[in-house]
């Protein structure tokens, strides 16, 4: 009856699961929202300056949140859904805007200085914004039906001396034109001749007025005069304001991302279930339902932070449940190790998760040391990918570690499944008898005819030969540094049929922005990215957009990037890996040793060189998604090698003390024989997920997943074949000049009841 009652116990926490989630995942997901790249929209980061003509204003931190909170009214007259307005390095302020229509007049409003000024024929000032009545412009319709805005002046009786004054005048100099943003060398005569004149409109008067409203009409839509009204009542923004950085994406491409991106994810995460069912049995279907909840955990944690899904976060989940497979495998191969030593299942299961636990929360706070480092330093799509890391790493504890141990042990201890080790993925014909008393030690593996340790130096001279033609590539033909690093403009386009460079580059000849740096891609070569040296300004990009649109049919993806930001991004990314990278080696010298510390930061440059150099030799465009990736294979590379510290750590207790080179190089090989097996599981299952990011997923993410693909083939082989036989020369070192390696056992491993060296 007991052993029955845990079985039910199991399945009622299946039905409660699923009856939470079923009912509730379509409305977290509706809630969760999406970035500029899965709707379309844009960003831009401004540089505030003083105004023309006051370059003695001081920009302090009051000019720099007056200005923002302006921004936020405009923005609000525009009728956005969620923006998002930041301030940073005091003087700069980060916008950005989903889903917005027409991307050109947003921009315009927002950049634009507001200033309204009412000047004669002759370009003299008769009023200006500070007669106006604050909140006092409303978008209206005049008698004829037209849309208008009409404006409440503070004093009747100024306006009836303008106004007769103009009257006085004869046609046609008895104009009052009303302009936004005067600029000098601006003139009336000049603008009355163009077809799109610069100020708003100059009607003429006859006749003098005595009110306290005023009407602007002219050739307005609805939306125009609601915009102009909104950004009248904001007021005229304190400073000037520069781009500096600026990407924006097209509603279409925005929608293709977001559909072929989840379903990469979709293929991805559904090889990882088959993966787990068909290896580990009755462990992968506890796996399978743990990350089911834990996917469906990760998206409300996100939905409660109200966080902005982007192109990199939905690939951050995906890889997410990479992480969380590991922990998993982790616990299972621990289980089974012990299964096959002859201890029953409930033994089995008891001791693998203790055991397994040190290495699992080790692995997965190294990472998120790299998560938290990519998150200060990142900025906009990539803090989106390093919070989504985040959740995802704490959430690892409560579905792989808690929730799959719950559900596993309630199945376990049932006793259904004593002495059905086939339920575990365990031939019998593999477990030794209790009475051998076998070790895990001594467990033979699939890779015990592979020398490690005494084949070190052929691993050594491989890495060092593909150091070398690394430095030799990098110095001769240079990394593929995109805008982001650099300065410049990045055009993406889309057409619905084949594009040739020569057709692209007739047709942006025809706009007048030539290119000779035009590169073709998309399974039926439909997609063009052009790349111009020069960042554009805001009426450049403005014409770019409108024409490409009008030859392709597609609204363009346009990024734009100053020299001062691209610098900074730079230096930036230096700053993140250095300091990822010297955290986790304090982190692994704390909680291992010194000399494991050293192997590490080793291990991890040649993970990070090398890929650079494949990246180089490719001429991959190298962005700030690829420092994304590589700050992510840190993470994963250091959990390989932890994991294998960590065994070599548990072997090294069993020998008490090491006198021998001999010996010391059969507890490393045995150590790296038993983790192997793991490690290729663990790197099996996110490359699975890699690798549909690569085929199925947007063309955005597709330089991030080769990178993460080639890291993590790195990362598996630095940890194993780098990392553990330069620590096994630097303990060499200490064994000769010590004469013995002595355990300490004042310590006890997190989780377990056994002590540490």
């Amino acid at each position: 009856m007991k052993a029955r009652g845990r079985i039910v116990a199991f399945l009622l926490l299946i039905v409660i699961f699923a009856g939470t989630i079923s009912p509730t995942v379509a409305g977290v997901l509706n809630n969760i929202k999406l970035g500029l790249d899965l709707q379309g929209g844009f960003e831009v980061l401004y540089q505030v300056e003083p105004l023309k003509g006051k370059e003695d204003q001081k920009i302090t931190e009051k000019v720099v949140t007056d200005t923002a909170a302006a921004l936020d009214n405009r923005i609000n007259a525009l009728g956005v859904n969620e923006p998002s307005i930041q301030v940073e390095s005091g003087n700069r302020i980060r916008v950005q805007l989903a889903g917005v229509e027409d991307q050109n007049k947003a921009r315009e409003l927002l950049s634009t200085e507001a200033n309204l000024t009412f000047r004669d024929s002759d370009d003299n000032i008769m009023l200006d914004g500070n007669d106006l009545k604050q909140g006092g412009a409303k978008d209206a319709f005049n008698q004829q039906g037209q849309p208008i805005v009409t404006l409440k002046l503070k004093d009747a009786n100024k306006f009836a001396e303008v106004t007769s004054e103009l009257a006085a005048k004869p046609a046609p100099y008895n104009v009052l034109a009303i302009w936004l943003d005067y600029q000098d060398g601006d003139s009336y005569a000049a603008e009355i001749l163009k077809k799109d004149p610069k100020f708003i409109s100059a009607p003429r008067v006859s006749q003098r007025i005595s009110s306290d409203s005023v009407e602007i009409s002219g050739s307005f839509t609805v939306e125009e005069t609601k915009s102009l009204a909104g950004i009248l009542n904001a007021g005229a923004l304190p400073v000037q304001l520069k781009e500096i950085y600026s990407t924006s994406v097209g509603a279409q491409f925005g929608s293709q991302a977001l559909s072929s991106t989840i379903l990469a994810g979709i293929i991805g995460v559904a090889a990882i279930f088959i993966f787990m069912l068909f290896y580990y049995r009755l462990p992968g279907l506890v796996a399978v339902i743990s990350l089911v909840v834990y996917i469906f955990l990760i998206l409300v944690v996100f939905d409660w932070i109200n966080g902005v899904l982007t192109l990199p976060g939905i690939a951050a989940i995906v890889l997410g449940v990479g992480m969380a497979v590991d922990a998993n495998i982790l616990t299972y191969e621990r289980i089974r190790e012990e299964l096959r030593v002859g201890k029953s299942v409930k033994k089995a299961f008891d001791t693998g998760a203790k055991e397994a636990f040190t290495a699992i929360f080790d692995a997965n706070i190294t990472t998120l040391l790299a998560a938290a480092v990519l998150f200060f330093f990142g900025t906009s799509s990539v803090k989106g990918f390093a919070t989504l890391l985040i959740i995802s790493i704490l959430v690892v504890f409560i579905t792989a570690v808690w929730a799959s141990r719950i559900l596993l042990g309630l199945l376990v201890n049932s006793g259904y499944f004593d002495n059905k080790p086939g339920w575990f993925g365990i031939p019998k014909k593999r477990i030794h008898p209790p009475e051998e008393e076998v070790d895990t030690l001594d467990l033979s593996t699939k890779f015990d005819r592979i020398d490690f340790v005494h084949n070190r130096k052929i691993f050594y001279t491989l890495s060092i030969v593909l150091t070398i033609a690394g430095i030799i590539l990098l110095s001769t033909i240079h990394l593929n540094l995109g805008i982001d690093f650099s300065k410049g403009t990045r055009v993406e386009l889309q057409s619905t049929e084949t594009l040739t460079k020569e057709f692209v580059a007739e047709k942006i000849e025809k706009i007048g922005l030539p290119s000779e740096d035009i590169v073709l891609s998309g399974d039926k070569s439909n997609v063009a990215v052009i790349r111009y040296k020069q960042d554009f300004t805001q009426d450049e990009i403005k014409k770019l957009k409108t024409e490409m649109t009008q030859q392709f049919g597609i609204d363009p993806n346009v990024s734009s990037v100053s020299p001062t930001v691209g610098k900074e991004l730079a230096k930036n990314a230096i700053k993140a890996l250095l300091i990822a990278a010297l955290g986790i080696v304090i982190y692994v010298a704390f909680r291992f040793e010194w000399r494991m510390g050293f192997a590490s930061i080793i291990s991890l440059v040649h993970d990070a060189f090398l890929m650079v150099s494949i990246f180089s030799i490719l001429r991959l465009e190298v962005d700030i998604t690829f420092i994304a990736a590589v700050l992510t294979i840190v993470g994963y590379s250091i959990n390989d090698t932890i994991v294998t510290f960590d065994r070599i750590r548990e072997n090294l207790h069993r020998s008490k003390k090491i006198t021998t080179e001999e010996e010391l190089a059969t507890i490393v090989n045995k150590s790296l024989r038993q983790t192997l097996g793991r490690s290729v599981n663990t790197v099996l299952t996110v490359i699975l997920v890699t690798v549909a990011l690569l085929i199925f997923g947007a063309e955005g993410i597709r330089n991030f997943s080769i990178a993460l693909l080639i890291g993590l083939i790195a990362g598996t082989y630095s940890s194993i074949f780098i990392a553990a036989q330069i620590w096994f020369d630097l303990k060499v070192k200490e064994l000769r000049k010590t004469g013995g390696i002595e355990v300490k056992k004042e310590e006890k491993k997190w989780g377990s009841d056994e002590p540490v060296v």
